[in-house]
């Protein structure tokens, strides 16, 4: 498989950056710095999605149990966003490159306005050979305001800025086809976009330091997959990782990209969270949808209109049994749709430009 990949985002866990005592590890934070030097000697662009906040907090103070968990949270992420910073802002100058912070939250991704002016921000770096290392904004990113992890955020980024890989570096191999503690367990070395079902060799076990586990991270790697992507999961712990795994000498799992998905569509793959309105088609509408042809969804499909929703907003369609089918950008108002409710000749509700469709769904 040929890994000349021009811009990359590379996303480190907290296991990998934590040692054992839950403290951060300079060592390792260091190592991955030279390797990202190197890369980035070789003329590629690099974006760093690095954890590791809230770690460094507690390397600085000690907190008391009886303090709310959020607020503590807040406390350690608060000192520990200046401490991670500057450890990156000193190491990449001893490279001879500059490094920038970027703190994000779920609400930056609520519309196309605010998505693409953070586009703009990352392009302006870039253009300046500026290393953005991004984290999740843990001051005020709380409950329903939190991405799942910094997978999804890596995912988000490298969708926003058609990246052409996702490195997620955690502290296993790969993803397994069974437990990876069983010596009969292999790490599954390439996984096709069209696959869906994680369930029979993933376990629902989270990460030491971290909020989420292999089952989110094959998931937002199917997404990035499927929007074009080429994804690796690699152990973050393996020395040289970065350098071994471009040069194709390290095991790995690699989710092999579909093709390039247009720049509307990765909008809309990663605005889950700000559908308006659900529509729920009939079997015949999911099967013309999940279909190897391109297909529209029009009125005659659609069998009920759940919420409101007007003209440019995104919908999220279900099918009879409410399981997500895919979302999309409505051509017209839920108004004026249900008045066109199962009737034939009529203008698409969603158009297939404007289509994007769950990962492992077709």
């Amino acid at each position: 498989m040929d890994l000349s990949y021009k811009r990359i985002v590379i996303k480190i866990g907290s296991n990998v950056l934590t040692r054992k005592d839950g403290l951060p590890d300079l060592e390792r934070i260091a190592h991955v710095v030279e390797q990202i030097s190197q890369i980035k000697k070789q003329g590629k662009e690099i974006i760093l999605v690095s954890s590791g906040a809230v770690a460094s907090g507690k390397s600085v103070l000690s907190v008391s149990d009886k303090f709310d968990a959020v607020a503590t949270r807040q406390l350690f992420a608060s000192i520990g966003q200046v401490k991670l910073i500057n450890s990156y802002s000193e190491l990449f100058e001893k490279q001879g490159l500059i490094c920038a912070q970027v703190l994000v939250t779920k609400e930056d991704f609520r519309d196309r306005l605010h998505y693409l002016n953070m586009k703009n921000c990352f392009g302006i770096l870039l253009q300046h050979n500026v290393i953005p290392v991004v984290n999740e904004n843990d001051v005020i990113s709380v409950t329903e305001l939190m991405f799942t992890d910094n997978d999804e955020l890596a995912g988000l980024i490298a969708s926003m800025l058609n990246a052409d890989a996702l490195i997620i570096l955690s502290n296993v191999d790969g993803i397994y086809n069974g437990n990876p503690a069983d010596s009969n367990s292999e790490v599954i070395r390439y996984i096709d976009p069209t696959f869906s079902d994680f369930s029979g060799f993933i376990t629902t076990q989270k990460s030491q330091f971290g909020r989420g586990g292999m089952i989110t991270k094959s998931h937002i790697a199917l997404k990035a997959a499927r929007l074009g992507i080429a994804v690796h999961i690699a152990n973050g712990k393996t020395e040289n990782i970065l350098l071994r795994l471009l040069n194709q000498d390290v095991i790995n799992t690699c989710f092999v990209p579909a093709k390039n998905a247009s720049g509307k569509k990765r909008w809309i793959a990663n605005s889950e969270n700000y559908a308006k309105g659900v529509v729920q088609i009939n079997e015949g509408a999911k099967q013309a949808l999940l279909s190897s042809k391109a297909s529209s969804l029009l009125p005659i499909g659609v069998t009920s209109i759940v919420n409101e929703f007007r003209k440019g907003d995104i919908i999220r369609l279900v099918d009879e049994d409410n399981h997500q089918v895919g979302l999309g950008i409505a051509e017209y108002s839920s108004e004026k749709a249900a008045s066109l409710l199962g009737q034939k000749n009529q203008k698409p509700l969603v158009h297939y430009d404007y289509l994007f469709l769950n990962p492992g769904d077709n």
